[in-house]
């Protein structure tokens, strides 16, 4: 692996890194949230608040609220990953599902590609680039750091763009990940990764994943008109694909596993949260 592939690879790992650290707050609420509603229950089961005649029961409170936050949260609760990180293109244990249309792909697309979470990430690996002096063309202080900054963010929106939008709608194809949802997890892992691989018709047939193959590299061509001359180049740019082709399969494996990971927190906290408030645990 060259210095540049390298580099990448950093900055993948430091965007994992954000992601923990934006994801810790989030959860936190998240868990806060869920503590309070466990707390109701638990009143209400052992009858310390009985409710006055013509008024809701505590239960029926707390039922009323569990269900209100069901629904508000069951349709978004896995739009983003880790709370925070853009899932907009993901399809849940569904096989049959109505196509989207090309103005629909370009609008969730550039969802995700515009989402804060974004600007917050491509903030963050400028500041990496401009630490190890990557790309030194681009030089340091404040426009250094805006050089790199605009060319992060350039890379991720036609990177989405392309793989998401242009390149689906071109050949009738839907840009949205299926989950398998179900099986075994050595099938379910192959299954992801070989969504790089596969795509889905509009049609609902398949089809080789023309779009993120040729997206990606689009985007990587495109990238050589902004970047300095000395970061150019073919090996350059087949290095710098192989490491997005990458990132998109373990992309993907995150997407397929994101439910499963979101109900086990869930539980474990729900699960702390009981133990917390049962007599004598105090």
């Amino acid at each position: 692996m060259n210095f540049a592939s390298s580099c990448r690879l950093r900055y993948f790992l430091a965007a994992i890194g954000s992601l923990v650290l934006f994801a810790v707050p989030s959860f936190a609420q998240y868990a806060q949230q869920q503590a309070v509603l466990d707390r109701l229950a638990l009143q209400a089961q052992s009858g310390e608040q009985p409710a006055a005649q013509g008024q809701p029961t505590a239960q029926s409170q707390t039922t009323d609220k569990n269900d209100e936050v069901d629904k508000d949260s069951g349709k978004s609760k896995n739009d983003r990953m880790f709370f925070v990180m853009p899932n907009f293109l993901t399809v849940e244990n569904e096989s049959q599902v109505a196509p989207i249309s090309w103005k629909e792909k370009f609008v969730i697309t550039s969802k995700g590609a515009f989402d804060p979470y974004e600007f917050a990430v491509v903030g963050i690996l400028a500041g990496v680039r401009q630490a190890e002096n990557a790309y030194p063309g681009f030089g340091q202080g404040f426009e250094g750091y805006g050089k790199r900054y605009g060319a992060g963010f350039a890379d991720q929106v036609d990177g989405n763009i392309m793989v998401g939008a242009v390149f689906p709608t071109i050949l009738k194809t839907d840009p949205r990940y299926f989950q398998l949802g179900k099986g075994k997890f050595i099938y379910r892992f192959g299954y992801a990764i070989s969504r790089i691989l596969i795509t889905r018709r509009d049609s609902g047939g398949r089809l080789f994943n023309i779009p993120e193959f040729a997206g990606n590299a689009t985007a990587i061509a495109i990238s050589n008109l902004y970047y300095p001359a000395a970061d150019r180049g073919f090996s350059q740019s087949a290095s710098n694909w192989g490491v997005q082709m990458g990132i998109d399969a373990f992309g993907n494996e995150l997407k397929e596993f994101w439910p499963d990971i979101h109900h086990y927190l869930s539980k474990k906290k729900r699960s702390s949260t009981t133990a917390e408030n049962v007599p004598g645990n105090d």
